[in-house]
């Protein structure tokens, strides 16, 4: 899924693919992503073990640090806190907090995700969002209509 992490130093955002996995426990960031794009990385009072799917130590090594981030699909927003660990390819993980707040529907044939639910942040950014393209139909109208009183 097409997403866009924000930086909340800078409001930079980084356009990455998130894995929506159901067996995942929580919200998940590659260390070595996070590191490369200047994530800041907030220390845990103490290690999470992780577990692979098989339930074997992961490689990696445990969770010492998380990343808090504003997390935007289409038009929605929500900042989130993922966990820092090992995904080797993997860039981000949404794991069932994620899924099951957002219960989002999707088309497994056409590889589509709909949200099914908003905050109220996601409501809030979805009307600025209209109200811009409103303003903006209304700005070409008025550029359109200069255009054509002057040139004639």
């Amino acid at each position: 899924m097409a997403t866009k992490m924000e930086k909340l130093e800078n409001h930079k955002g980084i356009a990455v693919k998130a894995l929506l996995d159901s067996g995942a426990t929580g919200l998940f960031m590659n260390r070595t992503f996070a590191r490369e794009k200047g994530f800041k990385l907030e220390k845990l009072k103490k290690p999470l073990l992780v577990r692979n799917m098989d339930r074997t130590i992961n490689v990696g090594g445990a969770i010492i640090h998380q990343v808090e981030c504003n997390m935007f699909f289409k038009e929605h927003m929500k900042r989130v806190r993922m966990d820092v660990c090992n995904l080797g390819k993997t860039k981000v993980i949404l794991g069932m907090p994620w899924l099951a707040v957002y219960n989002p529907e999707i088309d497994w044939e056409k590889g589509k995700v709909k949200m099914a639910c908003c905050s109220p942040i996601c409501e809030k950014r979805k009307k600025e969002v209209k109200e811009k393209k409103v303003e903006k139909v209304e700005k070409d109208k008025d550029e359109k209509t200069l255009r054509s009183l002057i040139s004639k």
